[in-house]
């Protein structure tokens, strides 16, 4: 009875474990990030097809999109496991614990996207497997290792590999590029900005710990809140912009017009704050940012299930 009941522990130790280890490998892919990347890529498809693509090509792209960005997260997450270590932010991430080790996340990363490249070569066309390619490139070298701890503009340029989602998608589709998904690349690359530098000055301690040049830790909050501001317009006119160049309807118009406006009054009242020696609270421009990417790709797909005669 002694030795049943101790197998059964170890049984569960060993259960346990494995779901620990588990664990531990979805976390060095990121899912909330991959949450977002999937909310572009499903509305570019819809917009592409003028309706809802096929269900097999839509599980495909976003099974071969996924472990794209995920094969881009956990090479990051290797990459940058000694700034990781430093950062309250990031400090409970896998590899800052025993469960991964870094040989095993890199491994892990290369692998995801070579299944991910793979897939979608053979579900979808080559254009979409080489953007998949370049935008797991861009991440890992440009953005990680190249530009993230030399310059202040790394978010600005590094960004680009979260706007490739649109093009696979787009591409997935049509087989070809076309002007209506390089204007919904542009959104999410004006977008990433004001987002990541409302989230950098909540943990701006922890980046200039980290040594990591962050706009919020090399320049003043009043400098950082005015390139929001900035960016913010450059995005509201881009997102107006799609309206003509994709031939959207008044639906999609009016709601990037709405949202836009409350994006542009979130970024002002973050440097009206700043201005007037108040705390920034920029927790709140970079949720609502979230909610407006999120809706305003919501109206493209919502558009597009929309009877043609009735837009």
């Amino acid at each position: 009875m002694v030795d049943t009941a101790n197998h059964r522990v170890e049984i569960g130790r060993n259960s346990s474990h494995f779901a620990a280890t588990v664990r531990a490998y979805v976390a060095l892919t990121k899912p909330r990030i991959i949450e977002l990347l999937l909310v572009t890529t499903v509305p570019a498809m819809m917009l592409a097809a003028r309706g809802l693509p096929s269900m097999g090509l839509l599980v495909a792209t976003l099974v071969g999109g996924t472990l794209a960005a995920g094969s881009a997260n956990a090479l990051n997450c290797y990459y940058d496991r000694d700034i990781d270590a430093i950062m309250v932010r990031t400090k409970n991430r896998p590899l800052n614990h025993s469960l991964v080790g870094p040989r095993s996340a890199l491994v892990f990363g290369f692998a995801l996207g070579g299944l991910s490249l793979v897939l979608l070569w053979l579900t979808t066309n080559a254009l979409s497997a080489g953007l998949a390619a370049a935008a797991i490139a861009f991440y890992v070298v440009v953005y990680t290792r190249l530009l993230k701890r030399r310059t202040s503009q790394n978010i600005v340029w590094g960004g680009a590999a979260g706007c490739m989602p649109v093009l696979i998608g787009w591409t997935a589709v049509t087989g070809r590029l076309a002007w209506a998904p390089v204007v919904l690349f542009l959104i999410v690359f004006l977008w990433t900005p004001p987002h990541f530098w409302a989230l950098a000055m909540q943990f701006k301690q922890d980046y200039a710990a980290a040594r990591v040049p962050m706009l919020p830790v090399v320049a003043t909050e009043e400098v950082v809140t005015s390139r929001i501001v900035m960016y913010s317009w450059a995005m509201v006119a881009t997102s107006l912009l799609l309206w003509p160049v994709a031939r959207t309807g008044p639906l999609y118009a009016l709601a990037a017009a709405v949202l836009g406006a409350v994006f542009l009054r979130e970024a002002y009242a973050l440097r009206r704050r700043v201005r007037e020696g108040l705390s920034a609270h920029s927790g709140r421009l970079f949720h609502w940012s979230i909610t407006y990417l999120s809706l305003l790709f919501l109206a493209v797909a919502v558009e597009n299930m929309v009877p043609a005669g009735w837009r």
